[in-house]
């Protein structure tokens, strides 16, 4: 409680990787790293920041663009095609983008934990289909 201690937690980091709990007035959960870790990876497996401005606008926000090519079947748009030559990287990447989607759920209580995600990009668990990470019906409310 503040009252029995004198460190204070406040939001601090980069904007696009601060998990969606810190933005409203609940408990931050011990997996607010998930988040931040997920947006990341998305953004190295498409070598690009998750806001562009000077792209198509159904790729400005990253995450969105994701999931649509994800949903699409259509995950080598978001890396150089040489990058996809064999069938067994086809799969780790898809792999890795619903890892990376899991993570950025605006959910909390639907982030995996770190150890689950390891072994999800491992391959040692198997990655279920994720949902939208922001849904309709949450951006309307955030916009």
């Amino acid at each position: 409680m503040p009252d029995q201690t004198k460190t204070l937690t406040v939001a601090r980091g980069t904007r696009g990787y601060v998990a969606p709990e810190w933005h409203r007035n609940v408990p931050v959960t011990t997996k607010v790293d998930v988040y931040s870790y997920g947006a990341m990876l998305l953004e190295m497996i498409c070598c690009r920041q998750s806001l562009v401005v000077d792209v198509p606008e159904d790729e400005i926000i990253l995450s969105d663009w994701v999931y649509k090519c994800f949903q699409d079947g259509c995950l080598e748009k978001l890396i150089a095609p040489e990058e996809l030559e064999v069938r067994e990287e086809k799969q780790r990447l898809e792999r890795m983008v619903m890892d990376g989607l899991w993570c950025i759920l605006e959910e909390p209580t639907l982030w995996p934990s770190m150890k689950t995600v390891v072994l999800m990009l491992e391959g040692t668990v198997e990655v279920q289909v994720p949902p939208h990470p922001c849904p309709p019906s949450v951006k309307s409310m955030t916009s």
